[in-house]
């Protein structure tokens, strides 16, 4: 039996196969390599590019591979762009996600781990945000992951599906060995950013806005270990094939970190200056985002080892200064 996994060829998805092949599973995976790069892939991993809204292309794969799990990252996830683009984030997150599981019901294939999004929340009212807060997404991106969600919840009541989906905000770091990493084209997250003009290949961070009602006056992030993050998708797997109960669970590290903490913190760490330079405010930016994940960490056994600011740095420094331009590029190259 393997543990296919949707989008493997990307950051997160990437960190899971080879955590899943660490702990002696036949892993399989599809990604259309539109955003993931195939030097990340696990050499011991079956891989098959294709796009799941191809639906005679995915079902090819459920009949060649013998699959009891999947877990799913395969989706496109920048906000802006699915605000500017909302049809073509519903034709690849929620269009896909309905073929997948179309084709999961097809094959009998009961059990599915799905990287949803503390975006699905909106603007909280209270913090830290917990899984029974409501949902009220301020972007397509949130308004996808929720409708996912929702296609999930009743696929279960029709076909006995089980699923458990993750709702997380940041994740950072990369695998301890620095054998993979963060790399997006175009790159849109803090960290790597940082560590890019660490590097650099770019003059300066822009830190958008610095009059937040926080105590240095910048925006506030839940940071979680991408080492951690995928833990979790583990433990949910092996709940589901031991027979739980469909659920939702909130990832993070249930502390926050300032925009400046995370510059200032990078400069101990690479030794570097890292020019920073203050922007504008960027609409809809709350001032503090932090999740609460006790409900995980009871139900799940989830028992985060590497979320400190430091080690998230660490790791993914580690990484960036062996490829200072990504896949590709690095050691050896």
């Amino acid at each position: 039996m393997s543990v296919l996994v949707l989008g493997g060829a990307g950051y997160i998805g990437s960190h899971a196969v080879y955590q899943l092949i660490d702990q002696g599973e036949n892993v399989v995976v599809v990604d259309n390599l539109e955003t993931g790069h195939k030097e990340s892939l696990h050499p011991n991993a079956t891989f098959y590019q294709g796009d799941i809204r191809d639906i005679k292309f995915l079902r090819s794969v459920f009949e060649k591979e013998s699959i009891n799990g999947v877990i799913h990252f395969a989706a496109t996830s920048l906000v802006g762009e699915s605000m500017e683009n909302p049809l073509k984030y519903f034709d690849n997150n929620v269009y896909g996600t309905q073929v997948l599981l179309q084709v999961m019901v097809e094959h009998d294939v009961r059990n599915i781990v799905f990287s949803s999004t503390a975006a699905v929340y909106g603007e909280p009212d209270s913090l830290p945000l917990t899984e029974t807060m409501a949902t009220n997404p301020t972007s397509t991106y949130g308004e996808t992951k929720l409708t996912m969600e929702k296609l999930m919840k009743w696929t279960e009541h029709a076909h006995r599906l089980n699923y458990v989906s993750l709702r997380y905000f940041n994740v950072a770091g990369a695998r301890e060995s620095a054998e993979i990493g963060e790399d997006h084209r175009p790159e849109t997250h803090l960290l790597p950013i940082i560590l890019q003009t660490a590097l650099n290949k770019r003059s300066h961070v822009t830190i958008f806005g610095k009059d937040y009602d926080t105590p240095d006056g910048t925006c506030i992030r839940d940071y979680v270990h991408i080492e951690d993050l995928i833990d979790a998708h583990l433990l949910a797997l092996n709940y589901l094939l031991e027979g739980g109960s469909s659920d939702i669970f909130n990832l993070g590290s249930n502390q926050g970190f300032s925009v400046k903490e995370m510059i200032e913190t990078a400069r101990i760490i690479t030794g570097k200056d890292i020019p920073a330079i203050v922007g504008k405010r960027r609409s809809g930016d709350p001032s503090t985002l932090i999740a609460s994940s006790a409900k995980a960490k009871q139900v799940l056994n989830w028992k985060p080892k590497r979320t400190s600011l430091n080690q998230i740095i660490q790791d993914a420094w580690n990484w960036h200064s062996l490829y200072p331009d990504g896949y590709g590029k690095g050691v050896g190259k």
